[in-house]
């Protein structure tokens, strides 16, 4: 462990407690018609997206592209949970240059600064051209305490396997030589559609689980975040304490 690792985890723990102070100020903060109902999205989302994305690709990608895609997902979602018609293709475009550019800082440590602007790029275009057909998180949009995978959804996901497989493809050719290319373009195309797939399916119950929350719950779930913060926070001081030796 160094004094970066220590950092970061006090860094976290401050995050951590924020969560929960946010939660514990839920009727202060407009209860169910407040920005909670959205925090809690953008957090789940980022928790489910980011641990797929971690798992299949290193934590450092898990960690960048799963927040990215969390936050993003959950400001379109919460939208429609509230009846509104979709946001604009410019918005939409917005909301996939974030991930685009996220996806392609995420591989800068493996593949280099390159690959990485190439892939964000091809990536972010990519997303609008799908907005633009309908292919949006917010298609056949369901609140509901079953998962559920229609078939455009599944087709959509088998496209996006695809397109993130090519793309990654097209900037090994290009851009930045592998001497792994199909192996990497087949892991990150797989990945990617497996993570969307399961999201997909499970879309459904985080709706509704965002949506009926008890007050009481999420007043527990805040003070779950502020003792994991304190907990985090603490590491640096026992750290001192004990004379750790830092690398």
């Amino acid at each position: 462990m160094d004094h970066h690792t220590v950092a970061a985890i006090s860094i976290i723990g401050t995050c951590l407690d924020l969560l929960g102070s946010l939660y514990l100020a839920y009727d202060l903060l407009g209860g169910q018609h407040g920005p909670l109902r959205l925090l809690t999205r953008a957090v789940t989302y980022s928790i489910v997206f980011g641990i797929g994305y971690g798992i299949g690709l290193g934590l450092f990608f898990g960690l960048v592209s799963g927040v990215a895609t969390g936050i993003t997902l959950s400001v379109e979602l919460n939208r429609a949970a509230r009846g509104l018609d979709h946001y604009s293709l410019g918005w939409e475009g917005f909301f996939s240059a974030i991930r685009g550019f996220a996806f392609g800082f995420a591989l800068h440590r493996i593949l280099g600064w390159e690959f990485a602007m190439a892939f964000g790029v091809l990536i972010t275009l990519g997303q609008v051209f799908a907005y633009s057909r309908g292919m949006r998180p917010a298609l056949d949009y369901v609140s509901s305490r079953r998962p559920r995978l229609t078939r455009p959804q599944f087709w959509g996901t088998v496209v996006r396997t695809v397109g993130y497989t090519v793309t990654a493809l097209i900037c090994s050719a290009l851009v930045h030589h592998t001497d792994h290319a199909w192996p990497f373009a087949i892991r990150v195309g797989l990945v990617t559609g497996l993570v969307t797939g399961v999201g997909i399916t499970v879309n459904p119950f985080i709706e509704y689980y965002a949506d009926s929350l008890p007050e009481r719950r999420l007043g527990a779930f805040g003070i779950g975040l502020i003792l994991c913060g304190f907990g985090l926070q603490s590491l640096q001081y026992w750290v001192a304490l004990f004379d750790v030796r830092l690398g």
